[in-house]
């Protein structure tokens, strides 16, 4: 229509991010903090614009505003920490994947964490399926290879802290049978050395574990067959031990997870 007078458009909600994502940049740029007209000037965004949105990042905690400036928030760094871990546990995956592949056993990753035993990565095939977890890993821990290799790297106090916690008891006819006996065979074993487990998790499986070094916990690589291939077991888990120290450096996150 002829004279119509022209409505500027309203900002996109794009656009809003955009402008959002420029003022976490520009404030990333400033460790020691910066004050609004600063960040507003570097990220190129009117001052009553970046007002409103610095309010609402502070609110959501991706910035922080301290004695006038405004500094990065926790969030933004649980998203850079989110990030990275999916980035390691991708590289887990793979490395898990290649030992799968190069030795034709499903192999398994874990740590003990936070007082817990934890399964961090599993990797399989149809061909070479995992031992199905029918009980609950972390209660029994006494009763396969990656719970006693993981408890044979704890300190006497904490194995037996554990062990108050999580009791011993039959899981299978072969499983260790009492407390005693079990913290006697852990204390033997020297804690570079193989832990082998035959049919005390489940039956007609064994395992055996490598406690992974150089990690600020305990940690372990583990390894399952079939019973009737247990010939197999320990040529297998000297592979995986020989070849373990390239790892390391994917390795380690995990404790942390």
């Amino acid at each position: 229509m002829a004279g119509a007078t022209k409505v500027a458009p309203e900002p996109t909600l794009i656009g809003s991010v955009q402008r959002a994502l420029r003022l976490l940049e520009a404030a990333g740029a400033h460790p020691d903090g910066a004050p609004a007209k600063v960040l507003a000037r570097e990220a190129g965004i009117s001052l009553p614009t970046a007002y409103h949105l610095l309010r609402t990042l502070t609110h959501d905690d991706y910035l922080r505003r301290h004695s006038g400036l405004y500094l990065l928030g926790d969030a933004v760094e649980r998203l850079v920490t989110g990030g990275a871990m999916q980035n390691r546990r991708g590289t887990l995956e793979e490395s898990l994947a290649h030992w799968r592949d190069a030795i034709g056993v499903p192999v398994y990753f874990a740590v003990y964490h936070e007082g817990e035993i934890e399964i961090v990565a599993v990797s399989d095939t149809p061909y070479a399926p995992a031992v199905t977890e029918w009980a609950d890993f972390r209660e029994t821990g006494h009763a396969h290879a990656l719970g006693q290799c993981l408890l044979g790297q704890l300190d006497e106090s904490a194995r037996r802290e554990h062990l108050s916690r999580h009791p011993v008891q039959p899981v299978t006819p072969y499983t260790v049978p009492d407390r005693r006996t079990l913290l006697e065979r852990l204390a033997a074993r020297p804690r570079a050395h193989p832990v082998v487990e035959r049919q005390e998790y489940a039956i007609g499986t064994v395992c055996a574990a490598i406690p992974i070094t150089g990690c600020s916990g305990a940690a372990t690589m583990a390894i399952s067959l079939p019973v009737h291939q247990k010939a197999r077991l320990l040529p297998a888990v000297e592979q995986l031990r020989t070849g373990i120290g390239g790892l390391l450096g994917s390795l380690a996150f995990s404790i942390s997870i």
